[in-house]
Parts: C-alpha cells; sequence; structure tokens
C-alpha cells in the first residue's frame, strides 16, 4: 500500500535525484512546482525509484505518469489499487506515455488532450539569438529598450539583492488590482524565500539601478531549463522580450548542455497564450488518460 505524503523542503534530495533522472519533459515533474503549485491540492509518494503523486481537485482524483526507474506495471498497479473504486485518470501523459500505455494496456485507456496543460518548449539558442524573420519585432523591441536605456544592465538574483525582487513583484501585482494573482503571489515569494535551497538562479534587469524585470527558473533535467517566474513592466518597452533574451544567454552560457527551456503552460488565459506563442515554440502535447476497462 503506498503512503502518500505532501512535499516538504526535506523531500528535495530524493525527489529531485529521481526526476532529474527520469528526464520528463513536462513543467510538473520538477521538486519546485510540486512544492510551490502542487502541495496545496497533491500528494507524493516514493515507491523504489519511482516518484508518484496523487491529485484531488475539482472533486476528483488523478495521478501524475510515473516518473523513475523500474518496473512500470508495478508502479501503475500500485496506483489503480490506491484509486479504489474511483475513476483511474492519470495526467502530465506525453505522447511517448501514451504510446507506452497503449502496448502495456492495449484498448484499455481513453486519452484526452488537455490544451490548457501543453508546456512550450524552447531551444535556447533560439531565445538567447531571436535569429530569424520570424522574430524580428522582438529584435525590434530590444533595440528599443536599449535606446531608451542606454544604462541598461543585467545582474545575477542574490541573496543582496533579493529584496529587489520582492519590490518589483508587490509594484506588479498592484498595478493589477482586478485580478487573482493570490496563489502565484503565494508561489513566487516562496520561491524567493527559500530561492537557494530550492535551487533557483535568475536574473534582475536594470534601467541603471531601478529595477524593470526579472527571470528564475531552475535546472530540472540534463537538456531542460525550466522557467518558473518572469516579471517586468509593461510600461517599459522591450523589458520583457530583453529579460527573456538575457535569461535565454545565461543558461546557454553557464550550462552548455542544457537544449531546451521549458516556460511552462499558459493556463488557458487568451493574453498569456498569445505571448508565447508569439516565440514560435514547440509545443508539449499532454493528455489526460482514463481506464475503461
Amino acid at each position: 500500500m503506498l503512503t502518500f505524503q505532501t512535499p516538504t523542503l526535506a523531500d528535495r534530495a530524493w525527489v529531485h535525484e529521481i526526476l532529474y533522472s527520469a528526464n520528463r519533459k513536462g513543467c510538473e515533474y520538477s521538486f519546485c512546482n510540486l512544492l510551490l503549485w502542487i502541495s496545496p491540492i497533491g500528494k507524493i509518494a516514493r515507491m523504489g525509484d519511482f516518484l508518484l503523486c496523487r491529485l484531488e481537485f475539482s472533486g476528483k482524483t488523478c495521478y501524475f505518469f510515473p516518473a523513475g526507474q523500474g518496473n512500470l506495471t508495478e508502479a501503475m498497479d500500485a496506483l489503480r489499487e490506491d484509486a479504489g473504486e474511483k475513476p483511474f485518470l492519470l495526467r502530465g501523459v506525453t505522447e511517448e506515455d501514451k504510446a507506452i500505455l497503449e502496448t502495456l494496456y492495449p484498448e484499455k485507456f481513453t486519452f484526452t488532450p488537455l490544451r490548457n496543460t501543453f508546456d512550450y518548449l524552447y531551444p535556447v539558442e533560439k531565445l538567447a539569438t531571436l535569429a530569424g524573420k520570424k522574430l524580428q519585432s522582438k529584435r525590434n523591441h530590444i533595440n528599443r529598450f536599449m535606446e531608451n536605456y542606454p544604462n541598461w544592465q543585467v545582474v545575477e538574483i542574490t541573496r543582496e539583492n533579493l529584496h529587489l525582487c520582492k519590490e518589483l513583484s508587490e509594484q506588479w501585482y498592484a498595478l493589477r488590482p482586478d485580478e487573482d494573482f493570490e496563489g502565484e503571489k503565494s508561489a513566487l515569494f516562496t520561491a524567493l524565500e527559500h530561492r537557494e535551497e530550492l535551487g533557483f538562479e535568475g536574473i534582475l534587469l536594470f534601467d541603471g539601478e531601478k529595477p524593470v524585470a526579472f527571470s528564475m527558473g531552475n535546472r530540472i533535467t540534463e537538456e531542460m531549463f525550466d522557467v518558473n517566474f518572469e516579471k517586468a513592466f509593461a510600461h517599459v518597452q522591450g523589458a520583457y522580450p530583453m529579460v527573456n533574451r538575457e535569461f535565454a544567454r545565461r543558461v546557454m552560457e553557464k550550462y552548455p548542455g542544457v537544449r531546451f527551456l521549458n516556460r511552462e503552460d499558459d493556463m488557458g488565459l487568451e493574453g498569456l497564450r498569445k505571448a508565447k506563442e508569439s516565440y514560435y515554440p514547440d509545443l508539449l502535447t499532454k493528455y489526460e488518460a482514463r481506464w475503461e476497462a
């Protein structure tokens, strides 16, 4: 029988080890996201070298596709047993996972793509160079930024300047009083408070001495870096594409083995979807798999 528990900071070492070696592309397979976003509705369990996750939301129970090494059918059997009489639902199911499930369990699952959960993947070099005609507008915005703010600079986020990220965030949220950002704000401030323990890295973009944007994320596999948070002042023309480009450059310089940036999903928000699509991403398709046997 599986024993599920709410993830805490004390779990980071073993969870990160399993997820890092599992080499999964989805942003949900990150200890940071499990702690910051999943913990209010989810619990985790260890089964050998597998990490298993159970979620409770919208009146239903579901599980992430098992992450790790070993006998997948045993892990699946354990999850099905845990589900009991409830419908057995898997989330975070990629095209590769779908093929595996169809081989192991022919005609047992039905698959529903969940567009709002698709991750946006970008070759890190693409965002670092913004080469090509399709991204000309991004380069134009960056050129305007450099013209308007000739004293711009980029620095690493450190313990000493971390308070500037908090202050910038507070100002950013204050400009949007009619929108509900409580969940995101809580996750962001927890991430800032425990930045070092969680392995977050990031940059601050300045106009002279004034911070105008920051970006922060963590490496989730050998080839994938997850961009968890990004904030910039909309009235500062070019701040978003500038901090996006500079963060990609820092990742590419520091981690030559990283090939992709995962800028996570859009949660079904039209504006966010449009902004992420404007960089011409590769979409990571994710399904909900439902056991129909």
